[in-house]
């Protein structure tokens, strides 16, 4: 066929002149130990992390990183440009993807010992990759220029500022001044599609060289423990009876998986579409409840319920302590048992941190502490009367905003008490004093209702009363 032959001849050329298939060859002809299913989640993070960096260049052609424009050119690139919609949503689940496929990718890293020798670096490598994917899905929030992406900052902020003696100094860093404004999102947007994406390409190309150097680890085995003295010569030898090549033999589950990836980004991403956009940033609003993306909601939670006192600690010596185990673990357990059979202690750890994450999840999804803004109007079953002046209360109890804290007849938040019994609980006087004046958590209406509404409010609330006995 002629079209076949002129391809062919442009390709000898290129590879002529290039060189591609000498420096490829190698790598894709090298011999791997066989490998199942369970390791195609590394090859399945670079495949996400290449859906990130294409959605996010065709993003950037529309995006204009300036405090007066950002909110307004993404409403625009969602509701007006060309699959905008459907780039948006690919940018926000590929992050999704990319950050769960790393996580289960370090924890099968784990407990399969694979961070034992020689490959200690390896891991080092990988844990640097999983901060950075966060980072990379932190300062991304902020570009959606929203309410929530704004106060998330000033929040992720404060807590840098806490750290002893370079706080202060690495928050006006992460902000680039004192407080948010447009410098903010011009750095955070060099961060985002600069800086960070350069950073993950060099410790990518580092972790693949290593994997190259010291070989993919073996399926473990629970009579093989790794002794540093004879495991390499051990490791060569198993690949010359047991390897395959890596193309095609080992590489076409990490192609099939990749794709399955791609196909799951897309389907989610033209299903659900991208994250609400919520309202622009209004610096005169200072009551605001930011939520991270879910891959953060369990630390969310770990902060909003430290009891007083600990925050600083918790904030600072926590990520450090957890930093330094995941970086000393493979120095200090090199060598030994590879089988999760034979290491009770690593299997244990990790469900009980998933058990830990999944449940924080869990209350950080719920975020019973923060308002409910989505809370409904009471049903006239609810309100349980006919009189003009408690029904008047029932709407005004929403209407300014108390249904968003407070839980009356299993409707509302849970920020503040439940009220479905409060005439049972404190007098008509109390019950005004509290309202006038406040409490914990609690702003005061004393300025802002009417001595009517006050009066339709107290008709309402005196009606909530629990059963009779």
């Amino acid at each position: 066929m002629p079209g076949k032959q002129l391809l062919l001849k442009i390709w000898q050329w290129f590879d002529d002149r290039s060189g591609i298939s000498k420096m490829l060859g190698p790598i894709m002809k090298h011999p791997v130990p066989p490998t199942g299913w369970a390791y195609v989640f590394g090859s399945a993070t670079l495949f996400a992390f290449a859906i990130q960096v294409l959605t996010g260049i065709a993003l950037a052609t529309g995006y204009v990183s300036s405090a007066g424009q950002a909110y307004e050119s993404l409403k625009w690139i969602t509701n007006e440009a060309f699959m905008g919609r459907l780039l948006r949503g690919m940018h926000y689940f590929g992050a999704s993807a990319m950050v769960l496929l790393v996580g289960i990718h370090m924890i099968r890293t784990f407990l399969t010992g694979s961070y034992k020798f020689p490959r200690e670096l390896n891991w080092v490598v990988g844990v640097l990759l999983l901060l950075l994917t966060l980072l990379m899905g932190f300062t991304g929030q902020l570009l959606r220029w929203d309410q929530n992406g704004v106060w998330s900052t000033i929040v992720a902020a404060e807590q840098a500022g806490r750290a002893p003696f370079v706080g202060p100094a690495v928050a006006r860093f992460l902000l680039g001044g004192q407080t948010v404004g447009g410098a903010t999102l011009s750095r955070f947007f060099a961060y985002h599609v600069f800086f960070v994406p350069a950073v993950i390409f060099v410790m990518v190309a580092l972790h693949l060289a290593l994997v190259l150097r010291h070989g993919i680890s073996e399926a473990p085995h629970r009579d093989r423990p790794v002794d540093p003295k004879t495991y390499r010569a051990w490791y060569h030898a198993m690949l010359e009876r047991e390897g395959v090549p890596f193309w095609p033999d080992a590489a076409w589950r990490d192609v099939v998986f990749g794709v399955f990836v791609l196909a799951c980004v897309v389907f989610l991403a033209w299903q659900f579409g991208p994250p609400t956009l919520g309202s622009p940033p209004d610096p005169t609003i200072i009551q605001a409840y930011p939520r991270p993306d879910w891959y953060l909601l369990w630390y969310f939670a770990v902060l909003a319920q430290l009891p007083p006192g600990t925050e600083t600690f918790v904030i600072v010596g926590a990520p450090l302590f957890a930093g330094v185990c995941l970086f000393i673990l493979p120095l200090v357990f090199n060598s030994g048992h590879r089988a999760p059979s034979r290491r009770p202690w690593a299997v244990a750890s990790v469900l009980v941190i998933v058990a830990g994450v999944g449940s924080l999840w869990i209350e950080g999804e719920r975020s019973p502490w923060s308002p409910d803004f989505d809370a409904r109007r009471l049903a006239p079953m609810q309100v349980n009367s006919s009189d003009p002046q408690v029904i008047l209360g029932a709407t005004l109890f929403h209407d300014k905003g108390c249904e968003y804290c407070h839980t009356i007849a299993g409707s509302g938040g849970e920020r503040g008490p439940n009220l479905s019994a409060i005439a049972d609980r404190l007098t008509q006087q109390q019950i005004t004093l509290t309202i006038l004046n406040g409490a914990y958590n609690m702003p005061a209406f004393a300025s802002s209702l009417k001595p009517e509404d006050l009066s339709a409010l107290l008709a309402f609330l005196e009606t909530r009363t629990g059963p009779k006995p």
